[in-house]
C-alpha cells in the first residue's frame, strides 16, 4: 500500500477528542479507528500487538540482528483537533502542485499570498482537504509514516535494526494523549513522536504548560434597583481579561516569547467563566505567569467582595529539554538519519507541545520529528506525499543507525 492510500483511509475516521469529557478516550468514535489500527497492524505482521480499554495500542517489530541493540519507540497520536470539524474528510491529491491558489471549495480558496508555506511544495503532490473540515496530517500523517516504515523494514531485512515498538494514542489534542501511556509496558530506552510540521522539524524544547479556569460569581439585582448591589459577572469577566496585557498573547508573540491565551468566554449577570492556557519556556517565567493570574483574581476580590473570582491552575506539562539535555544521543541520531536521507535538519522550540513532554518527564526520553502537515486544525490544512515518503524514510534510517549504536 503507498503511504498517501493509508493516510487518506485513515482521514475517513472521525477521531475528534472532546475536553469536557470525562472517559478515556474522551469520544467513543476514537476506539472505532483504534480497532481499526490494531487490525491493520496485525494484518502488516507486527507482533505482540494489543489494544487496551481506553484505546492504546502497542506493537512490535521484532529485531533482525542479534546484537544488542537498544530498544527504540515510535508514537503517534489519533484523535483530531476540536478546532475543526473531522467528520466526513474529503482529502483529495493535487498532483504536482503548480503553485497557484487552489479553490477548496466555492469561495474557500487557499492562496500562496495568505499561506506562502505552500510554495515550499511547488511540484510536490499534495493533500487537501474539500474546505469544510480539517485534514487530520495532525496526527495521522504520523501513523501511516510510523506503519509505513515498519513495513518497509520487514520487507528489507538486509536493513539491520533492533526491537521496534511502535505505540498509537488517543486525546493527545485535549493534553491527556500521554496520562495513561504505558511507559513500563512500551518497554524503551528512548523514543520520538512523529507529530511535528514541515519537512526538517526536529523540536525537544517545548512550552511549560498550565490550564487556568477562572470563574466569577455575581449577584443580579433588577437594573432599575442595582446600585450598591449588583454584581455583574460577565462585566468583572471582561474586566479580568482586559487586565492580560496585549504583548502576552498568541498574536503578538514568537520564538521563545510565553503568552496567556484566551480559550472562551461565557456568562451572565450571576455567572460568568473563562478559560485559559498559560505557556512559557523557561520555567521561572511560567511560574511568574500563574502567580499573575492568581494576583489578578486577588486584585478584583479585593475591589468586588472576596470570594467573587476563583481562579484553578493546573500544569499541564512541562519543557522536555530538562530531560533531553543529559540524553542528546537520541537527538543527535535524528540529525544523522535526516541528512542520510537528505533532509536539511531545522532545530527549533515547539510553540505548543506533544505527547513526548510528558513521556519525558515519565522517564522516555522523547523528542519530536515532522510529519509534514501544514497548517493544522483548520480547513487550509495540507500534506505533501513527497514529504510524509521523507518522514518514512527518516524513521527508518534512525532505526538503522541506532542498530550500529554500540559498534
Amino acid at each position: 500500500m503507498k503511504i498517501e492510500d493509508r493516510f487518506i483511509n485513515y482521514t475517513k475516521f472521525d477521531t475528534q477528542s472532546a475536553e469536557d469529557s470525562d472517559t478515556v478516550p474522551s469520544t467513543s468514535k476514537q476506539l472505532i479507528f483504534a480497532k481499526y489500527l490494531k487490525e491493520e497492524l496485525e494484518k502488516e505482521g507486527l507482533e505482540d500487538v494489543e489494544m487496551d480499554d481506553m484505546g492504546y495500542i502497542y506493537a512490535t517489530l521484532p529485531a533482525n540482528t542479534k546484537k544488542k541493540v537498544p530498544t527504540i519507540g515510535f508514537i503517534s497520536h489519533y484523535d483530531t483537533a476540536l478546532d475543526a470539524s473531522g467528520a466526513n474528510i474529503k482529502a483529495r491529491i493535487i498532483r504536482g502542485y503548480d503553485g497557484k491558489d487552489i479553490e477548496l471549495s466555492p469561495g474557500v480558496i487557499s492562496s500562496p499570498e495568505k499561506f506562502p508555506e505552500l510554495l515550499e511544495h511547488k511540484g510536490e503532490d499534495i493533500i487537501v482537504t474539500d474546505g469544510t473540515t480539517l485534514l487530520g496530517a495532525d496526527d495521522k500523517a504520523g501513523i501511516a509514516e510510523i506503519v509505513q516504515a515498519m513495513c518497509y523494514l520487514r520487507d528489507h531485512k538486509e536493513i539491520e535494526h533492533g526491537k521496534i515498538r511502535v505505540g498509537f494514542n488517543p486525546d493527545e489534542e485535549i493534553g491527556m494523549g500521554a496520562r495513561h501511556f504505558d511507559v513500563e509496558k512500551f518497554g524503551c530506552e528512548w523514543a520520538y513522536t512523529m507529530d511535528g510540521g514541515d519537512i526538517g522539524d526536529l523540536e525537544y524544547e517545548n512550552f511549560n504548560a498550565a490550564a487556568a479556569k477562572v470563574k466569577i460569581h455575581g449577584v443580579s439585582v433588577h437594573t432599575g434597583y442595582a446600585k450598591g448591589k449588583m454584581i455583574n459577572a460577565a462585566r468583572i469577566a471582561c474586566e479580568f481579561n482586559s487586565m492580560i496585557p496585549t504583548t502576552d498573547i498568541p498574536e503578538t508573540t514568537e520564538g521563545y516569547q510565553g503568552f496567556y491565551h484566551l480559550l472562551g468566554i461565557e456568562g451572565h449577570c450571576e455567572e460568568a467563566k473563562l478559560s485559559y492556557i498559560i505557556r512559557d519556556h523557561d520555567r521561572d517565567k511560567f511560574q511568574d505567569r500563574k502567580r499573575f493570574m492568581e494576583d489578578i483574581a486577588r486584585r478584583l476580590n479585593a475591589k468586588y467582595g472576596e470570594g467573587v473570582v476563583e481562579i484553578t491552575i493546573t500544569d499541564q506539562y512541562y519543557n522536555m529539554k530538562e530531560k533531553i539535555d543529559p540524553n542528546m544521543h537520541v537527538v543527535d541520531l535524528v540529525v544523522k538519519a535526516m541528512e542520510k536521507s537528505g533532509v536539511r535538519p531545522k532545530v527549533e522550540p515547539i510553540r505548543g507541545g506533544t505527547d513526548g513532554a510528558q513521556l519525558s518527564f515519565r522517564g522516555l526520553p522523547c523528542p519530536n520529528i515532522f510529519a509534514g502537515g501544514v497548517n493544522f486544525h483548520g480547513p487550509y490544512e495540507f500534506v505533501s506525499i513527497q514529504v510524509m515518503e521523507k518522514a518514512m524514510q527518516v524513521i527508518v534510517n534512525i532505526c538503522n543507525l541506532t542498530a550500529q549504536y554500540n559498534d
